[in-house]
C-alpha cells in the first residue's frame, strides 16, 4: 500500500454565521477558493498535477451546490485538469473528504489530492436542503428521529453530566482558544479572507470570548427544551431509551458549537510527488475509519471510530499524544473522555468548536490542521482527529508526524 503524506493544511478564520458576521458578504465559492488558492501559493506545485479536489459540504444547495469543489478550484486559479467533487457525511464531511483524499493515494490511484470543506452558514442555513430523515413521518418514526440538541441533552442525562459540568467544559474551551490565539498557535494555517476588491475582511476567528466563565454561562436558558417538551421529541427519545424517566435540558448556545462560516484545505500526496515539487512532508496518515452508531443518541461515534482506526494501526489510545474531538456539544467530549479514559489535557488543547465555531462541511479539515500544528508546536508525534456525525456515525483520522 502506498503511504499518504500531509504536506500542508490551511484554513480561513471562522466568521460568525449571521448576517452581521464578517464573512456573510463572501459567497461560498469564494470562501472555498480562499484556502485552495493559498495551498497553491504556499507550495511550488503545478495544479495540473492535482488528481482531485475533494470537499465536504453539508448543505449543497443554492450557492453551495453545483459541485462547489470543482468550481472553487477554477475560481482559485487551478489548472482545468484538476477535477473536484463534493461529499456529505454531515458534520464529519471535511474529515471524510480528507479520508477519501488520503485513500486515493494509499490505493495507488492518485499522487496529489486536496481534501477539505466549506460551509457558509450565514448564507445557506443548516437544514436548507431538507431531507427525508426529519421530514418523512414514516422514516422519522422508524429511526426514532430527534434533533441533535435533544440527542445532546439525552446523552448528558444518560451519563449524569450536570449543567455545571457542561458549562465548565465550555468555559475551558474559550480559555484554551484565547490562549492559542494569543500565542500565535493558529498563525501558520490561517489565511485571510478578502472581498472581491481584494480588501481583507477577516484575519482571525470571530467567536472566541476569553472572559467566558461558568457564572456567565449560567444565565443562558436551555436551547432545546421547547423542541423536547412542546414538539414531543423528549417522548421519542424516552421511547428509545426507556431507562430515562425525563430528559434534562442542559445544553444552550454557550456550551454547544457556534454557527460560523469557514473553509479549509489539506494537501495530501505520495512521497515521490512531494519530492518532485520540492515539498517536505509534515505527517503521514496511519489509518482512518468511519462507523455507524445508534441514530437517536447520535453523538457517541467518536470513541468507536477512534478505536477502529487505532486497531487498524495496531495501536491504542495510550499511543496517541493529542486528540481533536469536535465540540458539537459539551457532552460529546465528556462522553469521549469517559469512554476512552483519555484525560482533558490531551484533548482539544487549543480549544474547539464551542469557542471557535463549527462550519459543518469544513470543520473536519480544520481540526486536522489544528492537530498537525499542535503536534509540531509541542514536539509530539501521534494525533487523532474525530467528529460525531448526524444519524449516528463517527469518523476519525490517525496521523503521525514526519520528523527530520
Amino acid at each position: 500500500m502506498t503511504e499518504a503524506y500531509i504536506y500542508d493544511a490551511v484554513r480561513t478564520p471562522r466568521g460568525r454565521g449571521r448576517r452581521d458576521g464578517a464573512l456573510h458578504a463572501v459567497t461560498p465559492v469564494r470562501l472555498a477558493a480562499t484556502p485552495l488558492a493559498a495551498l497553491a501559493q504556499r507550495n511550488p506545485i503545478d495544479t495540473a498535477a492535482i488528481d482531485d479536489v475533494v470537499f465536504g459540504c453539508v448543505e449543497p444547495v443554492g450557492e453551495q451546490s453545483c459541485d462547489i469543489a470543482r468550481i472553487a478550484a477554477l475560481v482559485a486559479g487551478y489548472d482545468i485538469a484538476a477535477p473536484g467533487t463534493q461529499v456529505n457525511r454531515f458534520c464529519a464531511s471535511g474529515l471524510e473528504a480528507c479520508n477519501i483524499a488520503a485513500g486515493q493515494i494509499m490505493a495507488g490511484q492518485s499522487d496529489l489530492v486536496v481534501g477539505g470543506g466549506v460551509e457558509s452558514m450565514s448564507r445557506v442555513p443548516m437544514m436548507s436542503s431538507g431531507g427525508m430523515w426529519a421530514t418523512d413521518p414514516q422514516v422519522a418514526a422508524l429511526t426514532h428521529f430527534v434533533p441533535q440538541g435533544i440527542s445532546a441533552d439525552l446523552l448528558a442525562t444518560l451519563h449524569g453530566y450536570s449543567r455545571r459540568d457542561l458549562d465548565a467544559y465550555a468555559a475551558q474551551s474559550h480559555r484554551r482558544a484565547a490562549a492559542a490565539q494569543a500565542a500565535g498557535a493558529f498563525d501558520r494555517s490561517l489565511v485571510p479572507v478578502r472581498d472581491v476588491g481584494g480588501r481583507v475582511v477577516l484575519t482571525t476567528d470571530e467567536g472566541v470570548r476569553p472572559d467566558t466563565t461558568v457564572e456567565s454561562l449560567a444565565s443562558l436558558k436551555p436551547a432545546f427544551a421547547d423542541q423536547g417538551e412542546k414538539l414531543g421529541f423528549d417522548a421519542v427519545a424516552i421511547a428509545r431509551y426507556p431507562e430515562v424517566l425525563r430528559v434534562e435540558h442542559l445544553h444552550h448556545a454557550g456550551n454547544s458549537s457556534a454557527i460560523v462560516d469557514g473553509a479549509a484545505a489539506v494537501l495530501f500526496g505520495t512521497r515521490a510527488a512531494g519530492a518532485r515539487f520540492g515539498l517536505t512532508p509534515r505527517a503521514r496518515v496511519r489509518a482512518f475509519a468511519s462507523v455507524g452508531t445508534e441514530p437517536t443518541i447520535m453523538l457517541t461515534g467518536p470513541s468507536f471510530a477512534v478505536e477502529k482506526a487505532l486497531r487498524r494501526a495496531g495501536m491504542d489510545a495510550r499511543d496517541v499524544d493529542l486528540f481533536e474531538v469536535n465540540e458539537a456539544f459539551a457532552a460529546v467530549v465528556l462522553r469521549f473522555m469517559e469512554a476512552t479514559g483519555v484525560p482533558h489535557d490531551r484533548i482539544n488543547v487549543a480549544g474547539g468548536a464551542i469557542a471557535l465555531g463549527h462550519p459543518l462541511g469544513a470543520t473536519g479539515a480544520m481540526i486536522l490542521g489544528v492537530l498537525l500544528d499542535e503536534l509540531e508546536r509541542r514536539d509530539l508525534t501521534v494525533g487523532v482527529a474525530t467528529l460525531c456525525v448526524g444519524a449516528g456515525m463517527g469518523t476519525a483520522m490517525l496521523i503521525e508526524r514526519v520528523q527530520g
